[in-house]
């Protein structure tokens, strides 16, 4: 036990003289050691909080103002305009310091005050040029001479070698849209899915509420855009994610994938070794605020605000509504191995432990054979369940003694680690071995991931890893800046032996892991086994396939000036047309990050001009230009709408909230009630690809992740997320429910293979027709 250890560092024996005291010298050195590392840590963060606060300027300019305020008084020059003499007179140390001290002291008062007032002027005027848009609107590769001036101006203000947090009091707030930009939005995204008399219908009902409900909802939504940072986050996650009372395994997670092609070490510790010390040093950077922060077009910066909460975060079960605990600086993690939990420190001397070092231990873990305690094989069920209970079972049994420290060692730790005992990964002469891959780490045995954390690190048998992600802190992508930055850690700076195993020396006297205790009793094993068969129906219900789309990719369909996202979002509304043979509401998701504390908003990518080019791809009478110019109008169709929706111009957030807030003014509205339980039989999501550009593709080819995947939304739908890796290859994750008849995941990712195909054919066609010409 680590506490031993470190207890036989201090011994006292009681004598006729007194207490006599034994202090070890090793331990005194890692005390030290350890004091030493946490002021410097609050002094690194200290110095980055300053830097960060007076951001775009910088704390040396202060200096500037001072020296040349005190260069004017000296000249006989008075720069305040009367008001360094007005500060003096109202001083009440006059007794107490010379006229020229005062005079001194009035100048550095009035320097820091304006110093004070340019910082906000600078920042007010960078969130003024921040709340441009029309550079998005702009077709690619041509940019306005008043988009070029901005650029300039942005680049300007913006200031040298920000912080992580550098710009988040300049980031613009997220705009409330006009009701009736939103009801003409939300109508023409609906009218391809209705006849004529429904679409009548709904058209009635939603000039109803917006002359009747609608002005009342949305000034006091206005106000609360007003108030708070982001009228859409805080909601958003209390409602979407936190008051869900069902399973999140499957239903809210999601899951990263490892490299496709590579694995660096067939050992498993030793790849834990490495990734988790990856991981302990982007949490270092993160806690110092020291990452880059993520720039549009190099320029425009993102918001930050999710990747706080990354580490050290649990979300906790209630009874009504579920909270998320983040905590500060954790140095321990939670190991999960054949049914034992096993706790791990992170630091050894004031320092992360080494890759060598954290091998070692996670190797011990798994030459452990000692047996799981009576419900401890499955106790991690009760994250996969619904909520209620688990809800329950924590308060009743685990609020006291062992089980309350054990399950406080797991809520409280950096992250959660699974060592698996499976063999995952993708292997091309193996028949679904993507699939296996994706299944497990979505949802693993239903008892060997902690939903709750914000993400599991899984490490399997093999060497190969994956990531299953908590939804309600985060979107996607930031876990996947990180895992970006972990897999290029891991693989070209950190690298192993020849044996496979971490580089790097091993200190000696490294306390072993601490196997967690537990004493649960009949009652809550029957809760945990209750909340495993609910988790078991799930996963076994999901039916996935992972498709590799390596026929062409983002080169060839750029060449064809489309948008890459458009040509694929048309792909998938042929697929969904030939394989249901109707067409469906369709959700891709589209982040809103260029506004403080943006996450997401909803693009709706089934419209009128992609079903008439479905319809026309179908039509043999219909010829190859015909398709093609109604491929292009739906593709400019489906840009505009993305644009407008990452510009804070969507439809769904606003009618969101629009109708929580009819909740808290008791306001029936039949519009909104339809609105919110339409079902989404497509959900999409694209994977975002090198947003460090840690790794260059074109000289490391195989170093590629496969992106990552979510369950269906919809009992009869589908879920498909795609990453665009480079340029050749496109990966398909697509996930649906063997429940239901009407779906089959192998045979959608045959639709849109075929459809990617077919629409490849009319830029084909085209370019013979043009070489014809030519000739």
């Amino acid at each position: 036990m680590a506490e031993a250890h470190q207890a036989v560092g201090f011994q006292f024996t009681v004598t006729p003289d007194g207490i006599d005291l034994h202090l070890s010298r090793e331990v005194l050195k890692h005390i030290y050691l350890s004091g030493v590392t946490s002021w410097r840590k609050r002094a690194i963060r200290f110095k980055n909080g300053i830097l960060t606060g007076v951001y775009p300027a910088s704390p040396s300019s202060l200096l500037i103002v001072v020296i040349a305020t005190m260069s004017t008084i000296y000249a006989r020059i008075d720069p305040s305009l009367g008001m360094i003499d007005t500060i003096k007179r109202t001083m009440s140390v006059s007794g107490y310091m010379t006229v020229q001290t005062q005079t001194v002291f009035s100048a550095i008062l009035f320097s820091t005050g304006l110093w004070l007032s340019l910082i906000l002027t600078l920042r007010y005027t960078l969130k003024a040029l921040l709340s441009y848009h029309a550079w998005i609107f702009e077709s690619h590769g041509k940019i306005s001479f008043c988009t070029k001036l901005w650029l300039s101006l942005v680049k300007m203000f913006s200031g040298r070698r920000p912080l992580l947090y550098s710009f988040q009091t300049s980031l613009p707030r997220l705009p409330v849209p006009r009701v009736d930009d939103t009801i003409t939005r939300y109508l023409e995204s609906v009218r391809p899915l209705l006849d004529d008399e429904q679409y009548n219908q709904m058209e009635v009902v939603a000039n109803n509420f917006k002359k009747d409900q609608a002005p009342k909802l949305q000034k006091y939504l206005i106000l609360k855009s007003w108030w708070a940072t982001n009228y859409v986050s805080d909601w958003w996650e209390e409602y979407i994610y936190l008051r869900g009372r069902s399973p999140i395994m499957v239903n809210s997670n999601f899951y990263a994938m490892d490299l496709l092609y590579v694995t660096p070490t067939h050992r498993q510790a030793a790849r834990a070794g490495n990734v988790v010390h990856a991981m302990l040093q982007y949490r270092r950077k993160l806690e110092r605020g020291e990452h880059a922060p993520l720039r549009a077009l190099g320029v425009v910066p993102m918001c930050s605000y999710q990747m706080e909460r990354m580490f050290n975060t649990t979300r906790i079960p209630g009874i009504e509504t579920d909270f998320v605990q983040h905590l500060s600086d954790r140095k321990h993690l939670v190991v999960y191995h054949k049914g034992r939990f096993f706790k791990v420190w992170l630091y050894y001397g004031g320092r992360h432990l080494w890759p060598s070092e954290l091998e070692i231990q996670f190797q011990r873990i798994l030459d452990d054979t000692t047996e799981p305690q009576p419900g401890e094989l499955k106790l991690a069920a009760l994250t996969a369940g619904n909520r209620v209970p688990w809800a329950r079972a924590r308060l009743k049994h685990f609020s006291q003694g062992v089980n309350k420290a054990s399950l406080e060692a797991i809520e409280t730790s950096a992250f959660f680690l699974t060592l698996d005992d499976e063999v995952h990964g993708y292997d091309p002469e193996k028949l679904r071995s993507l699939d296996l891959y994706a299944k497990s780490l979505l949802h693993g045995k239903c008892y060997d991931r902690w939903f709750d954390k914000s993400f599991t690190l899984i490490a399997y048998k093999n060497g190969k890893l994956g990531v299953n992600a908590e939804h309600s802190w985060a979107d996607a992508p930031i876990i996947g800046h990180m895992w970006e930055y972990v897999l290029a850690t891991d693989c070209f700076h950190l690298g192993y032996t020849e044996e496979g195993h971490c580089k790097g020396d091993i200190s000696n006297g490294l306390p072993p892991p601490i196997k967690l205790q537990w004493d649960i009793p009949l009652e809550c094993q029957e809760v945990i086994e209750d909340s495993y068969m609910v988790a078991k129906v799930i996963a076994d219900d999901v039916d996935f396939h992972g498709c590799l789309f390596d026929e062409f990719g983002k080169g060839l369909i750029k060449k064809s000036r489309t948008s890459p996202d458009a040509f694929i979002q048309l792909a998938l509304q042929l697929a969904q047309f030939r394989d249901k043979g109707e067409f469906c509401l369709t959700y891709e998701a589209s982040m809103t990050r260029m506004f403080r504390e943006g996450r997401t908003e909803t693009v709706r990518s089934c419209t009128s001009e992609s079903t008439a080019f479905v319809r026309a791809m179908e039509d043999k009478s219909t010829t190859s230009a015909q398709r093609l110019d109604l491929f292009r109008k739906a593709a400019d169709k489906h840009q505009n709408m993305y644009r407008l929706a990452m510009t804070g111009s969507g439809i769904d957030r606003h009618l969101f909230c629009l109708y929580i807030m009819s909740k808290y003014l008791s306001i029936d509205s039949p519009f909104l009630k339809q609105v919110l339980s339409e079902p989404w039989r497509l959900s999409t999501s694209q994977t975002p690809q090198q947003q460090l550009n840690m790794v260059d593709i074109k000289r490391f080819p195989r170093y590629v992740s496969a992106g990552g995947g979510f369950g269906p939304v919809a009992d009869d739908g589908y879920g498909v997320s795609y990453i665009i890796i480079g340029e050749n290859l496109i990966t398909f994750h697509i996930s649906s429910k063997f429940s239901s008849p009407e779906t089959d995941s192998y045979r959608f990712g045959q639709n849109i293979r075929q459809a990617m195909l077919d629409i490849r054919a009319l830029f084909d066609q085209k370019d013979k027709k043009e070489k014809e010409k030519e000739m």
